[in-house]
């Protein structure tokens, strides 16, 4: 197979066609955005007290049958418990007042037989005022959250494998279409169980959407523009989506009506299936050389710059390639060990990403939940714009260690800092969410870099499987807290102090024309320390491949 960067060159690296096909591909970014957080709105818990029925109470007795208990130093209604009914109407009927005739410490309590009163001072109504999920029942919105990551490990593995076999534009606009059935029958959920169910095909689709697009504007754009779209572009479109969100739930307060809305958000995307081409490069692996030829020449005329006779050479001659499958990437020694490494990096940085998510969720609960989503999508974007700068000019191993480095160094001290510290604890958690963030934006482009087209999605789509189950094991590290509280700083700080040993495993991609087979990753990755046998390889070039495959072999 020839070398496609070469092939297309005479298309320039920026150009009216690589520019509509940045922002097509972005605006798919924005709905991703919309449909992955709505739970923080859909499941808030508002305020809340047990329901008092219309039976005969003096408003003195009203007022006073729901305790009062202490909540960080403040006196606040309980809202799990009420004096017992009986007692209080037989102290209300005999001319009994609260607190002057009755002590209340001394009445007996009882739940919430009755159900609940919930403030709608925010929320008109949502899955917790609906299904009564508060006191004994509160565990089920959490749970609910986490079906939405399950739904994305599923999503990763699934997809990865759709898209290198069916192509990356087909699996990105079935993913749009079944996110958008998905929310709708959400919205039209009957119970908890229901809503849950349909979270994990939101969340499978919407991880589908992500990767799949990602890994269609690596390929498609050219080595310029595709820094710029897999460091800036595609995480900046998804936080355009996420501070969108929060504007859109505050103009709707009712939790059926929101998801109804955003789930149409999907269904202006599909007017964009004759706008945006198939990968050009996904083609020529399936020995569709006359399609990748068309889009090509038509990247041309919209560049403006003449197309030769015969632009993929060396490919007229070669049969399709096989079909690649998730066994591909364990097969070979050098393969199975670069992608340990990145399944570790992956892991331990969504474990950590989580921990920052739930403490910062935690000190900003007393603020406005619109403008706090909004703040926490808005603090993201200087990230991105810096990782995209970095990434143009430094070494991605050199640059993911340092923020890995930041992020891990900050874990570590937070845990020295005094409780009454409290601002210098948030500047610190704010600066280890930024080094995470910097970190994730680095190894998203890092990784698609590493792995071959025959390949590019099923290691993406295993890797993001990885960083499903980091997010699905924070909590749980959080959890030991419980017993300790410096253990899960000390845990996750070594984590991800050891992920930059991990690093330095992993080949350099920097200025690396992305490879096209698994013989070619392996040629331009030779110098990676898990393969270290094959640079000998190198000095006899692409000849040699056949005897890399029958070393890798004698490997297994």
């Amino acid at each position: 197979m020839g070398d496609y960067d070469e092939d297309t060159a005479f298309l320039g690296q920026t150009g009216p066609y690589y520019w509509t096909t940045f922002f097509l591909l972005n605006m798919v970014f924005v709905s991703t955005g919309f449909n992955g957080l709505y739970i923080v709105f859909v499941g808030a818990t508002p305020k809340h007290h047990c329901l008092i029925p219309d039976v005969n109470l003096t408003e003195e007795w009203r007022n006073a049958i729901i305790p009062i208990t202490a909540v960080g130093g403040e006196e606040v209604q309980s809202q799990c418990s009420r004096y017992k009914l009986d007692v209080v109407r037989n102290l209300s009927a005999e001319g009994y007042i609260p607190r002057k005739d009755v002590n209340l410490t001394s009445l007996e309590q009882e739940g919430c037989l009755d159900g609940w009163n919930y403030s709608k001072e925010i929320y008109q109504s949502n899955i917790v005022t609906e299904w009564d999920l508060v006191c004994s029942n509160q565990w089920k919105v959490p749970f609910a959250s986490s079906t939405l990551f399950v739904g994305y490990l599923f999503g990763s593995l699934i997809s990865g494998q759709f898209s290198d076999r069916f192509g990356r534009k087909k699996v990105v606009f079935i993913s749009l279409a079944a996110q958008c059935v998905a929310v709708l029958l959400q919205s039209f959920s009957y119970s908890w169980r229901m809503f849950c169910i349909m979270f994990l095909f939101v969340g499978a689709s919407q991880i589908s959407i992500y990767i799949s697009a990602f890994v269609l504007g690596t390929e498609l754009l050219s080595k310029t523009m595709r820094v710029v779209f897999t460091a800036l572009g595609a995480f900046l479109f998804y936080c355009i989506g996420y501070m969108t969100l929060p504007w859109i739930a505050y103009g709707i307060r009712e939790w059926r009506t929101l998801l109804a809305v955003l789930s149409m958000t999907s269904v202006i995307y599909l007017p964009l299936w004759w706008f945006i081409p198939e990968s050009p490069r996904w083609l020529i692996t399936q020995g569709r050389v006359k399609e990748a030829e068309v889009i090509v020449r038509d990247a041309a005329r919209k560049n403006k710059v003449e197309a030769p006779p015969v632009i993929f050479k060396e490919t007229l001659s070669l049969p399709p390639e096989r079909k690649y499958t998730m066994l591909d990437v364990v097969k070979s020694k050098n393969i199975r060990c670069i992608t340990l490494m990145c399944l570790i990096l992956w892991s331990v940085m969504a474990i950590n990403i989580g921990y920052f998510g739930l403490s910062l969720n935690t000190s900003n609960l007393s603020g406005n939940p619109f403008m706090n989503c909004f703040l926490s999508a808005a603090a993201e974007v200087p990230a991105y714009i810096v990782s995209t700068w970095l990434l143009k000019k430094c070494k991605r191993k050199a640059l993911l260690s340092t923020f890995l480095i930041i992020g891990g160094g900050v874990i570590l001290l937070i845990q020295f800092i005094p409780a009454t510290l409290h601002y210098v604890a948030l500047a610190l958690e704010m600066t280890g969410k930024f080094g995470f963030t910097m970190a994730f934006s680095i190894v998203y482009i890092y990784t698609a870099e590493i792995y071959p087209t025959v390949l590019r999605n099923v290691g993406m789509g295993m890797c993001s499987s990885a960083a499903r189950i980091g997010s699905i094991i924070a909590p749980y590290v959080i959890y030991l807290g419980t017993y300790n509280k410096v253990v899960p700083y000390i845990l996750m700080g070594s984590l991800t102090i050891a992920s930059c040993v991990v690093n330095f495993f992993l080949p350099e991609t920097l200025n690396k024309d992305l490879p096209e087979t698994v013989e070619q990753m392996q040629e331009y990755h030779g110098k990676c320390r898990c393969g270290v046998k094959k640079t000998k390889y190198l000095e006899n070039g692409r000849s040699d491949s056949l005897s890399i495959q029958q070393e890798d072999k004698h490997d297994m």
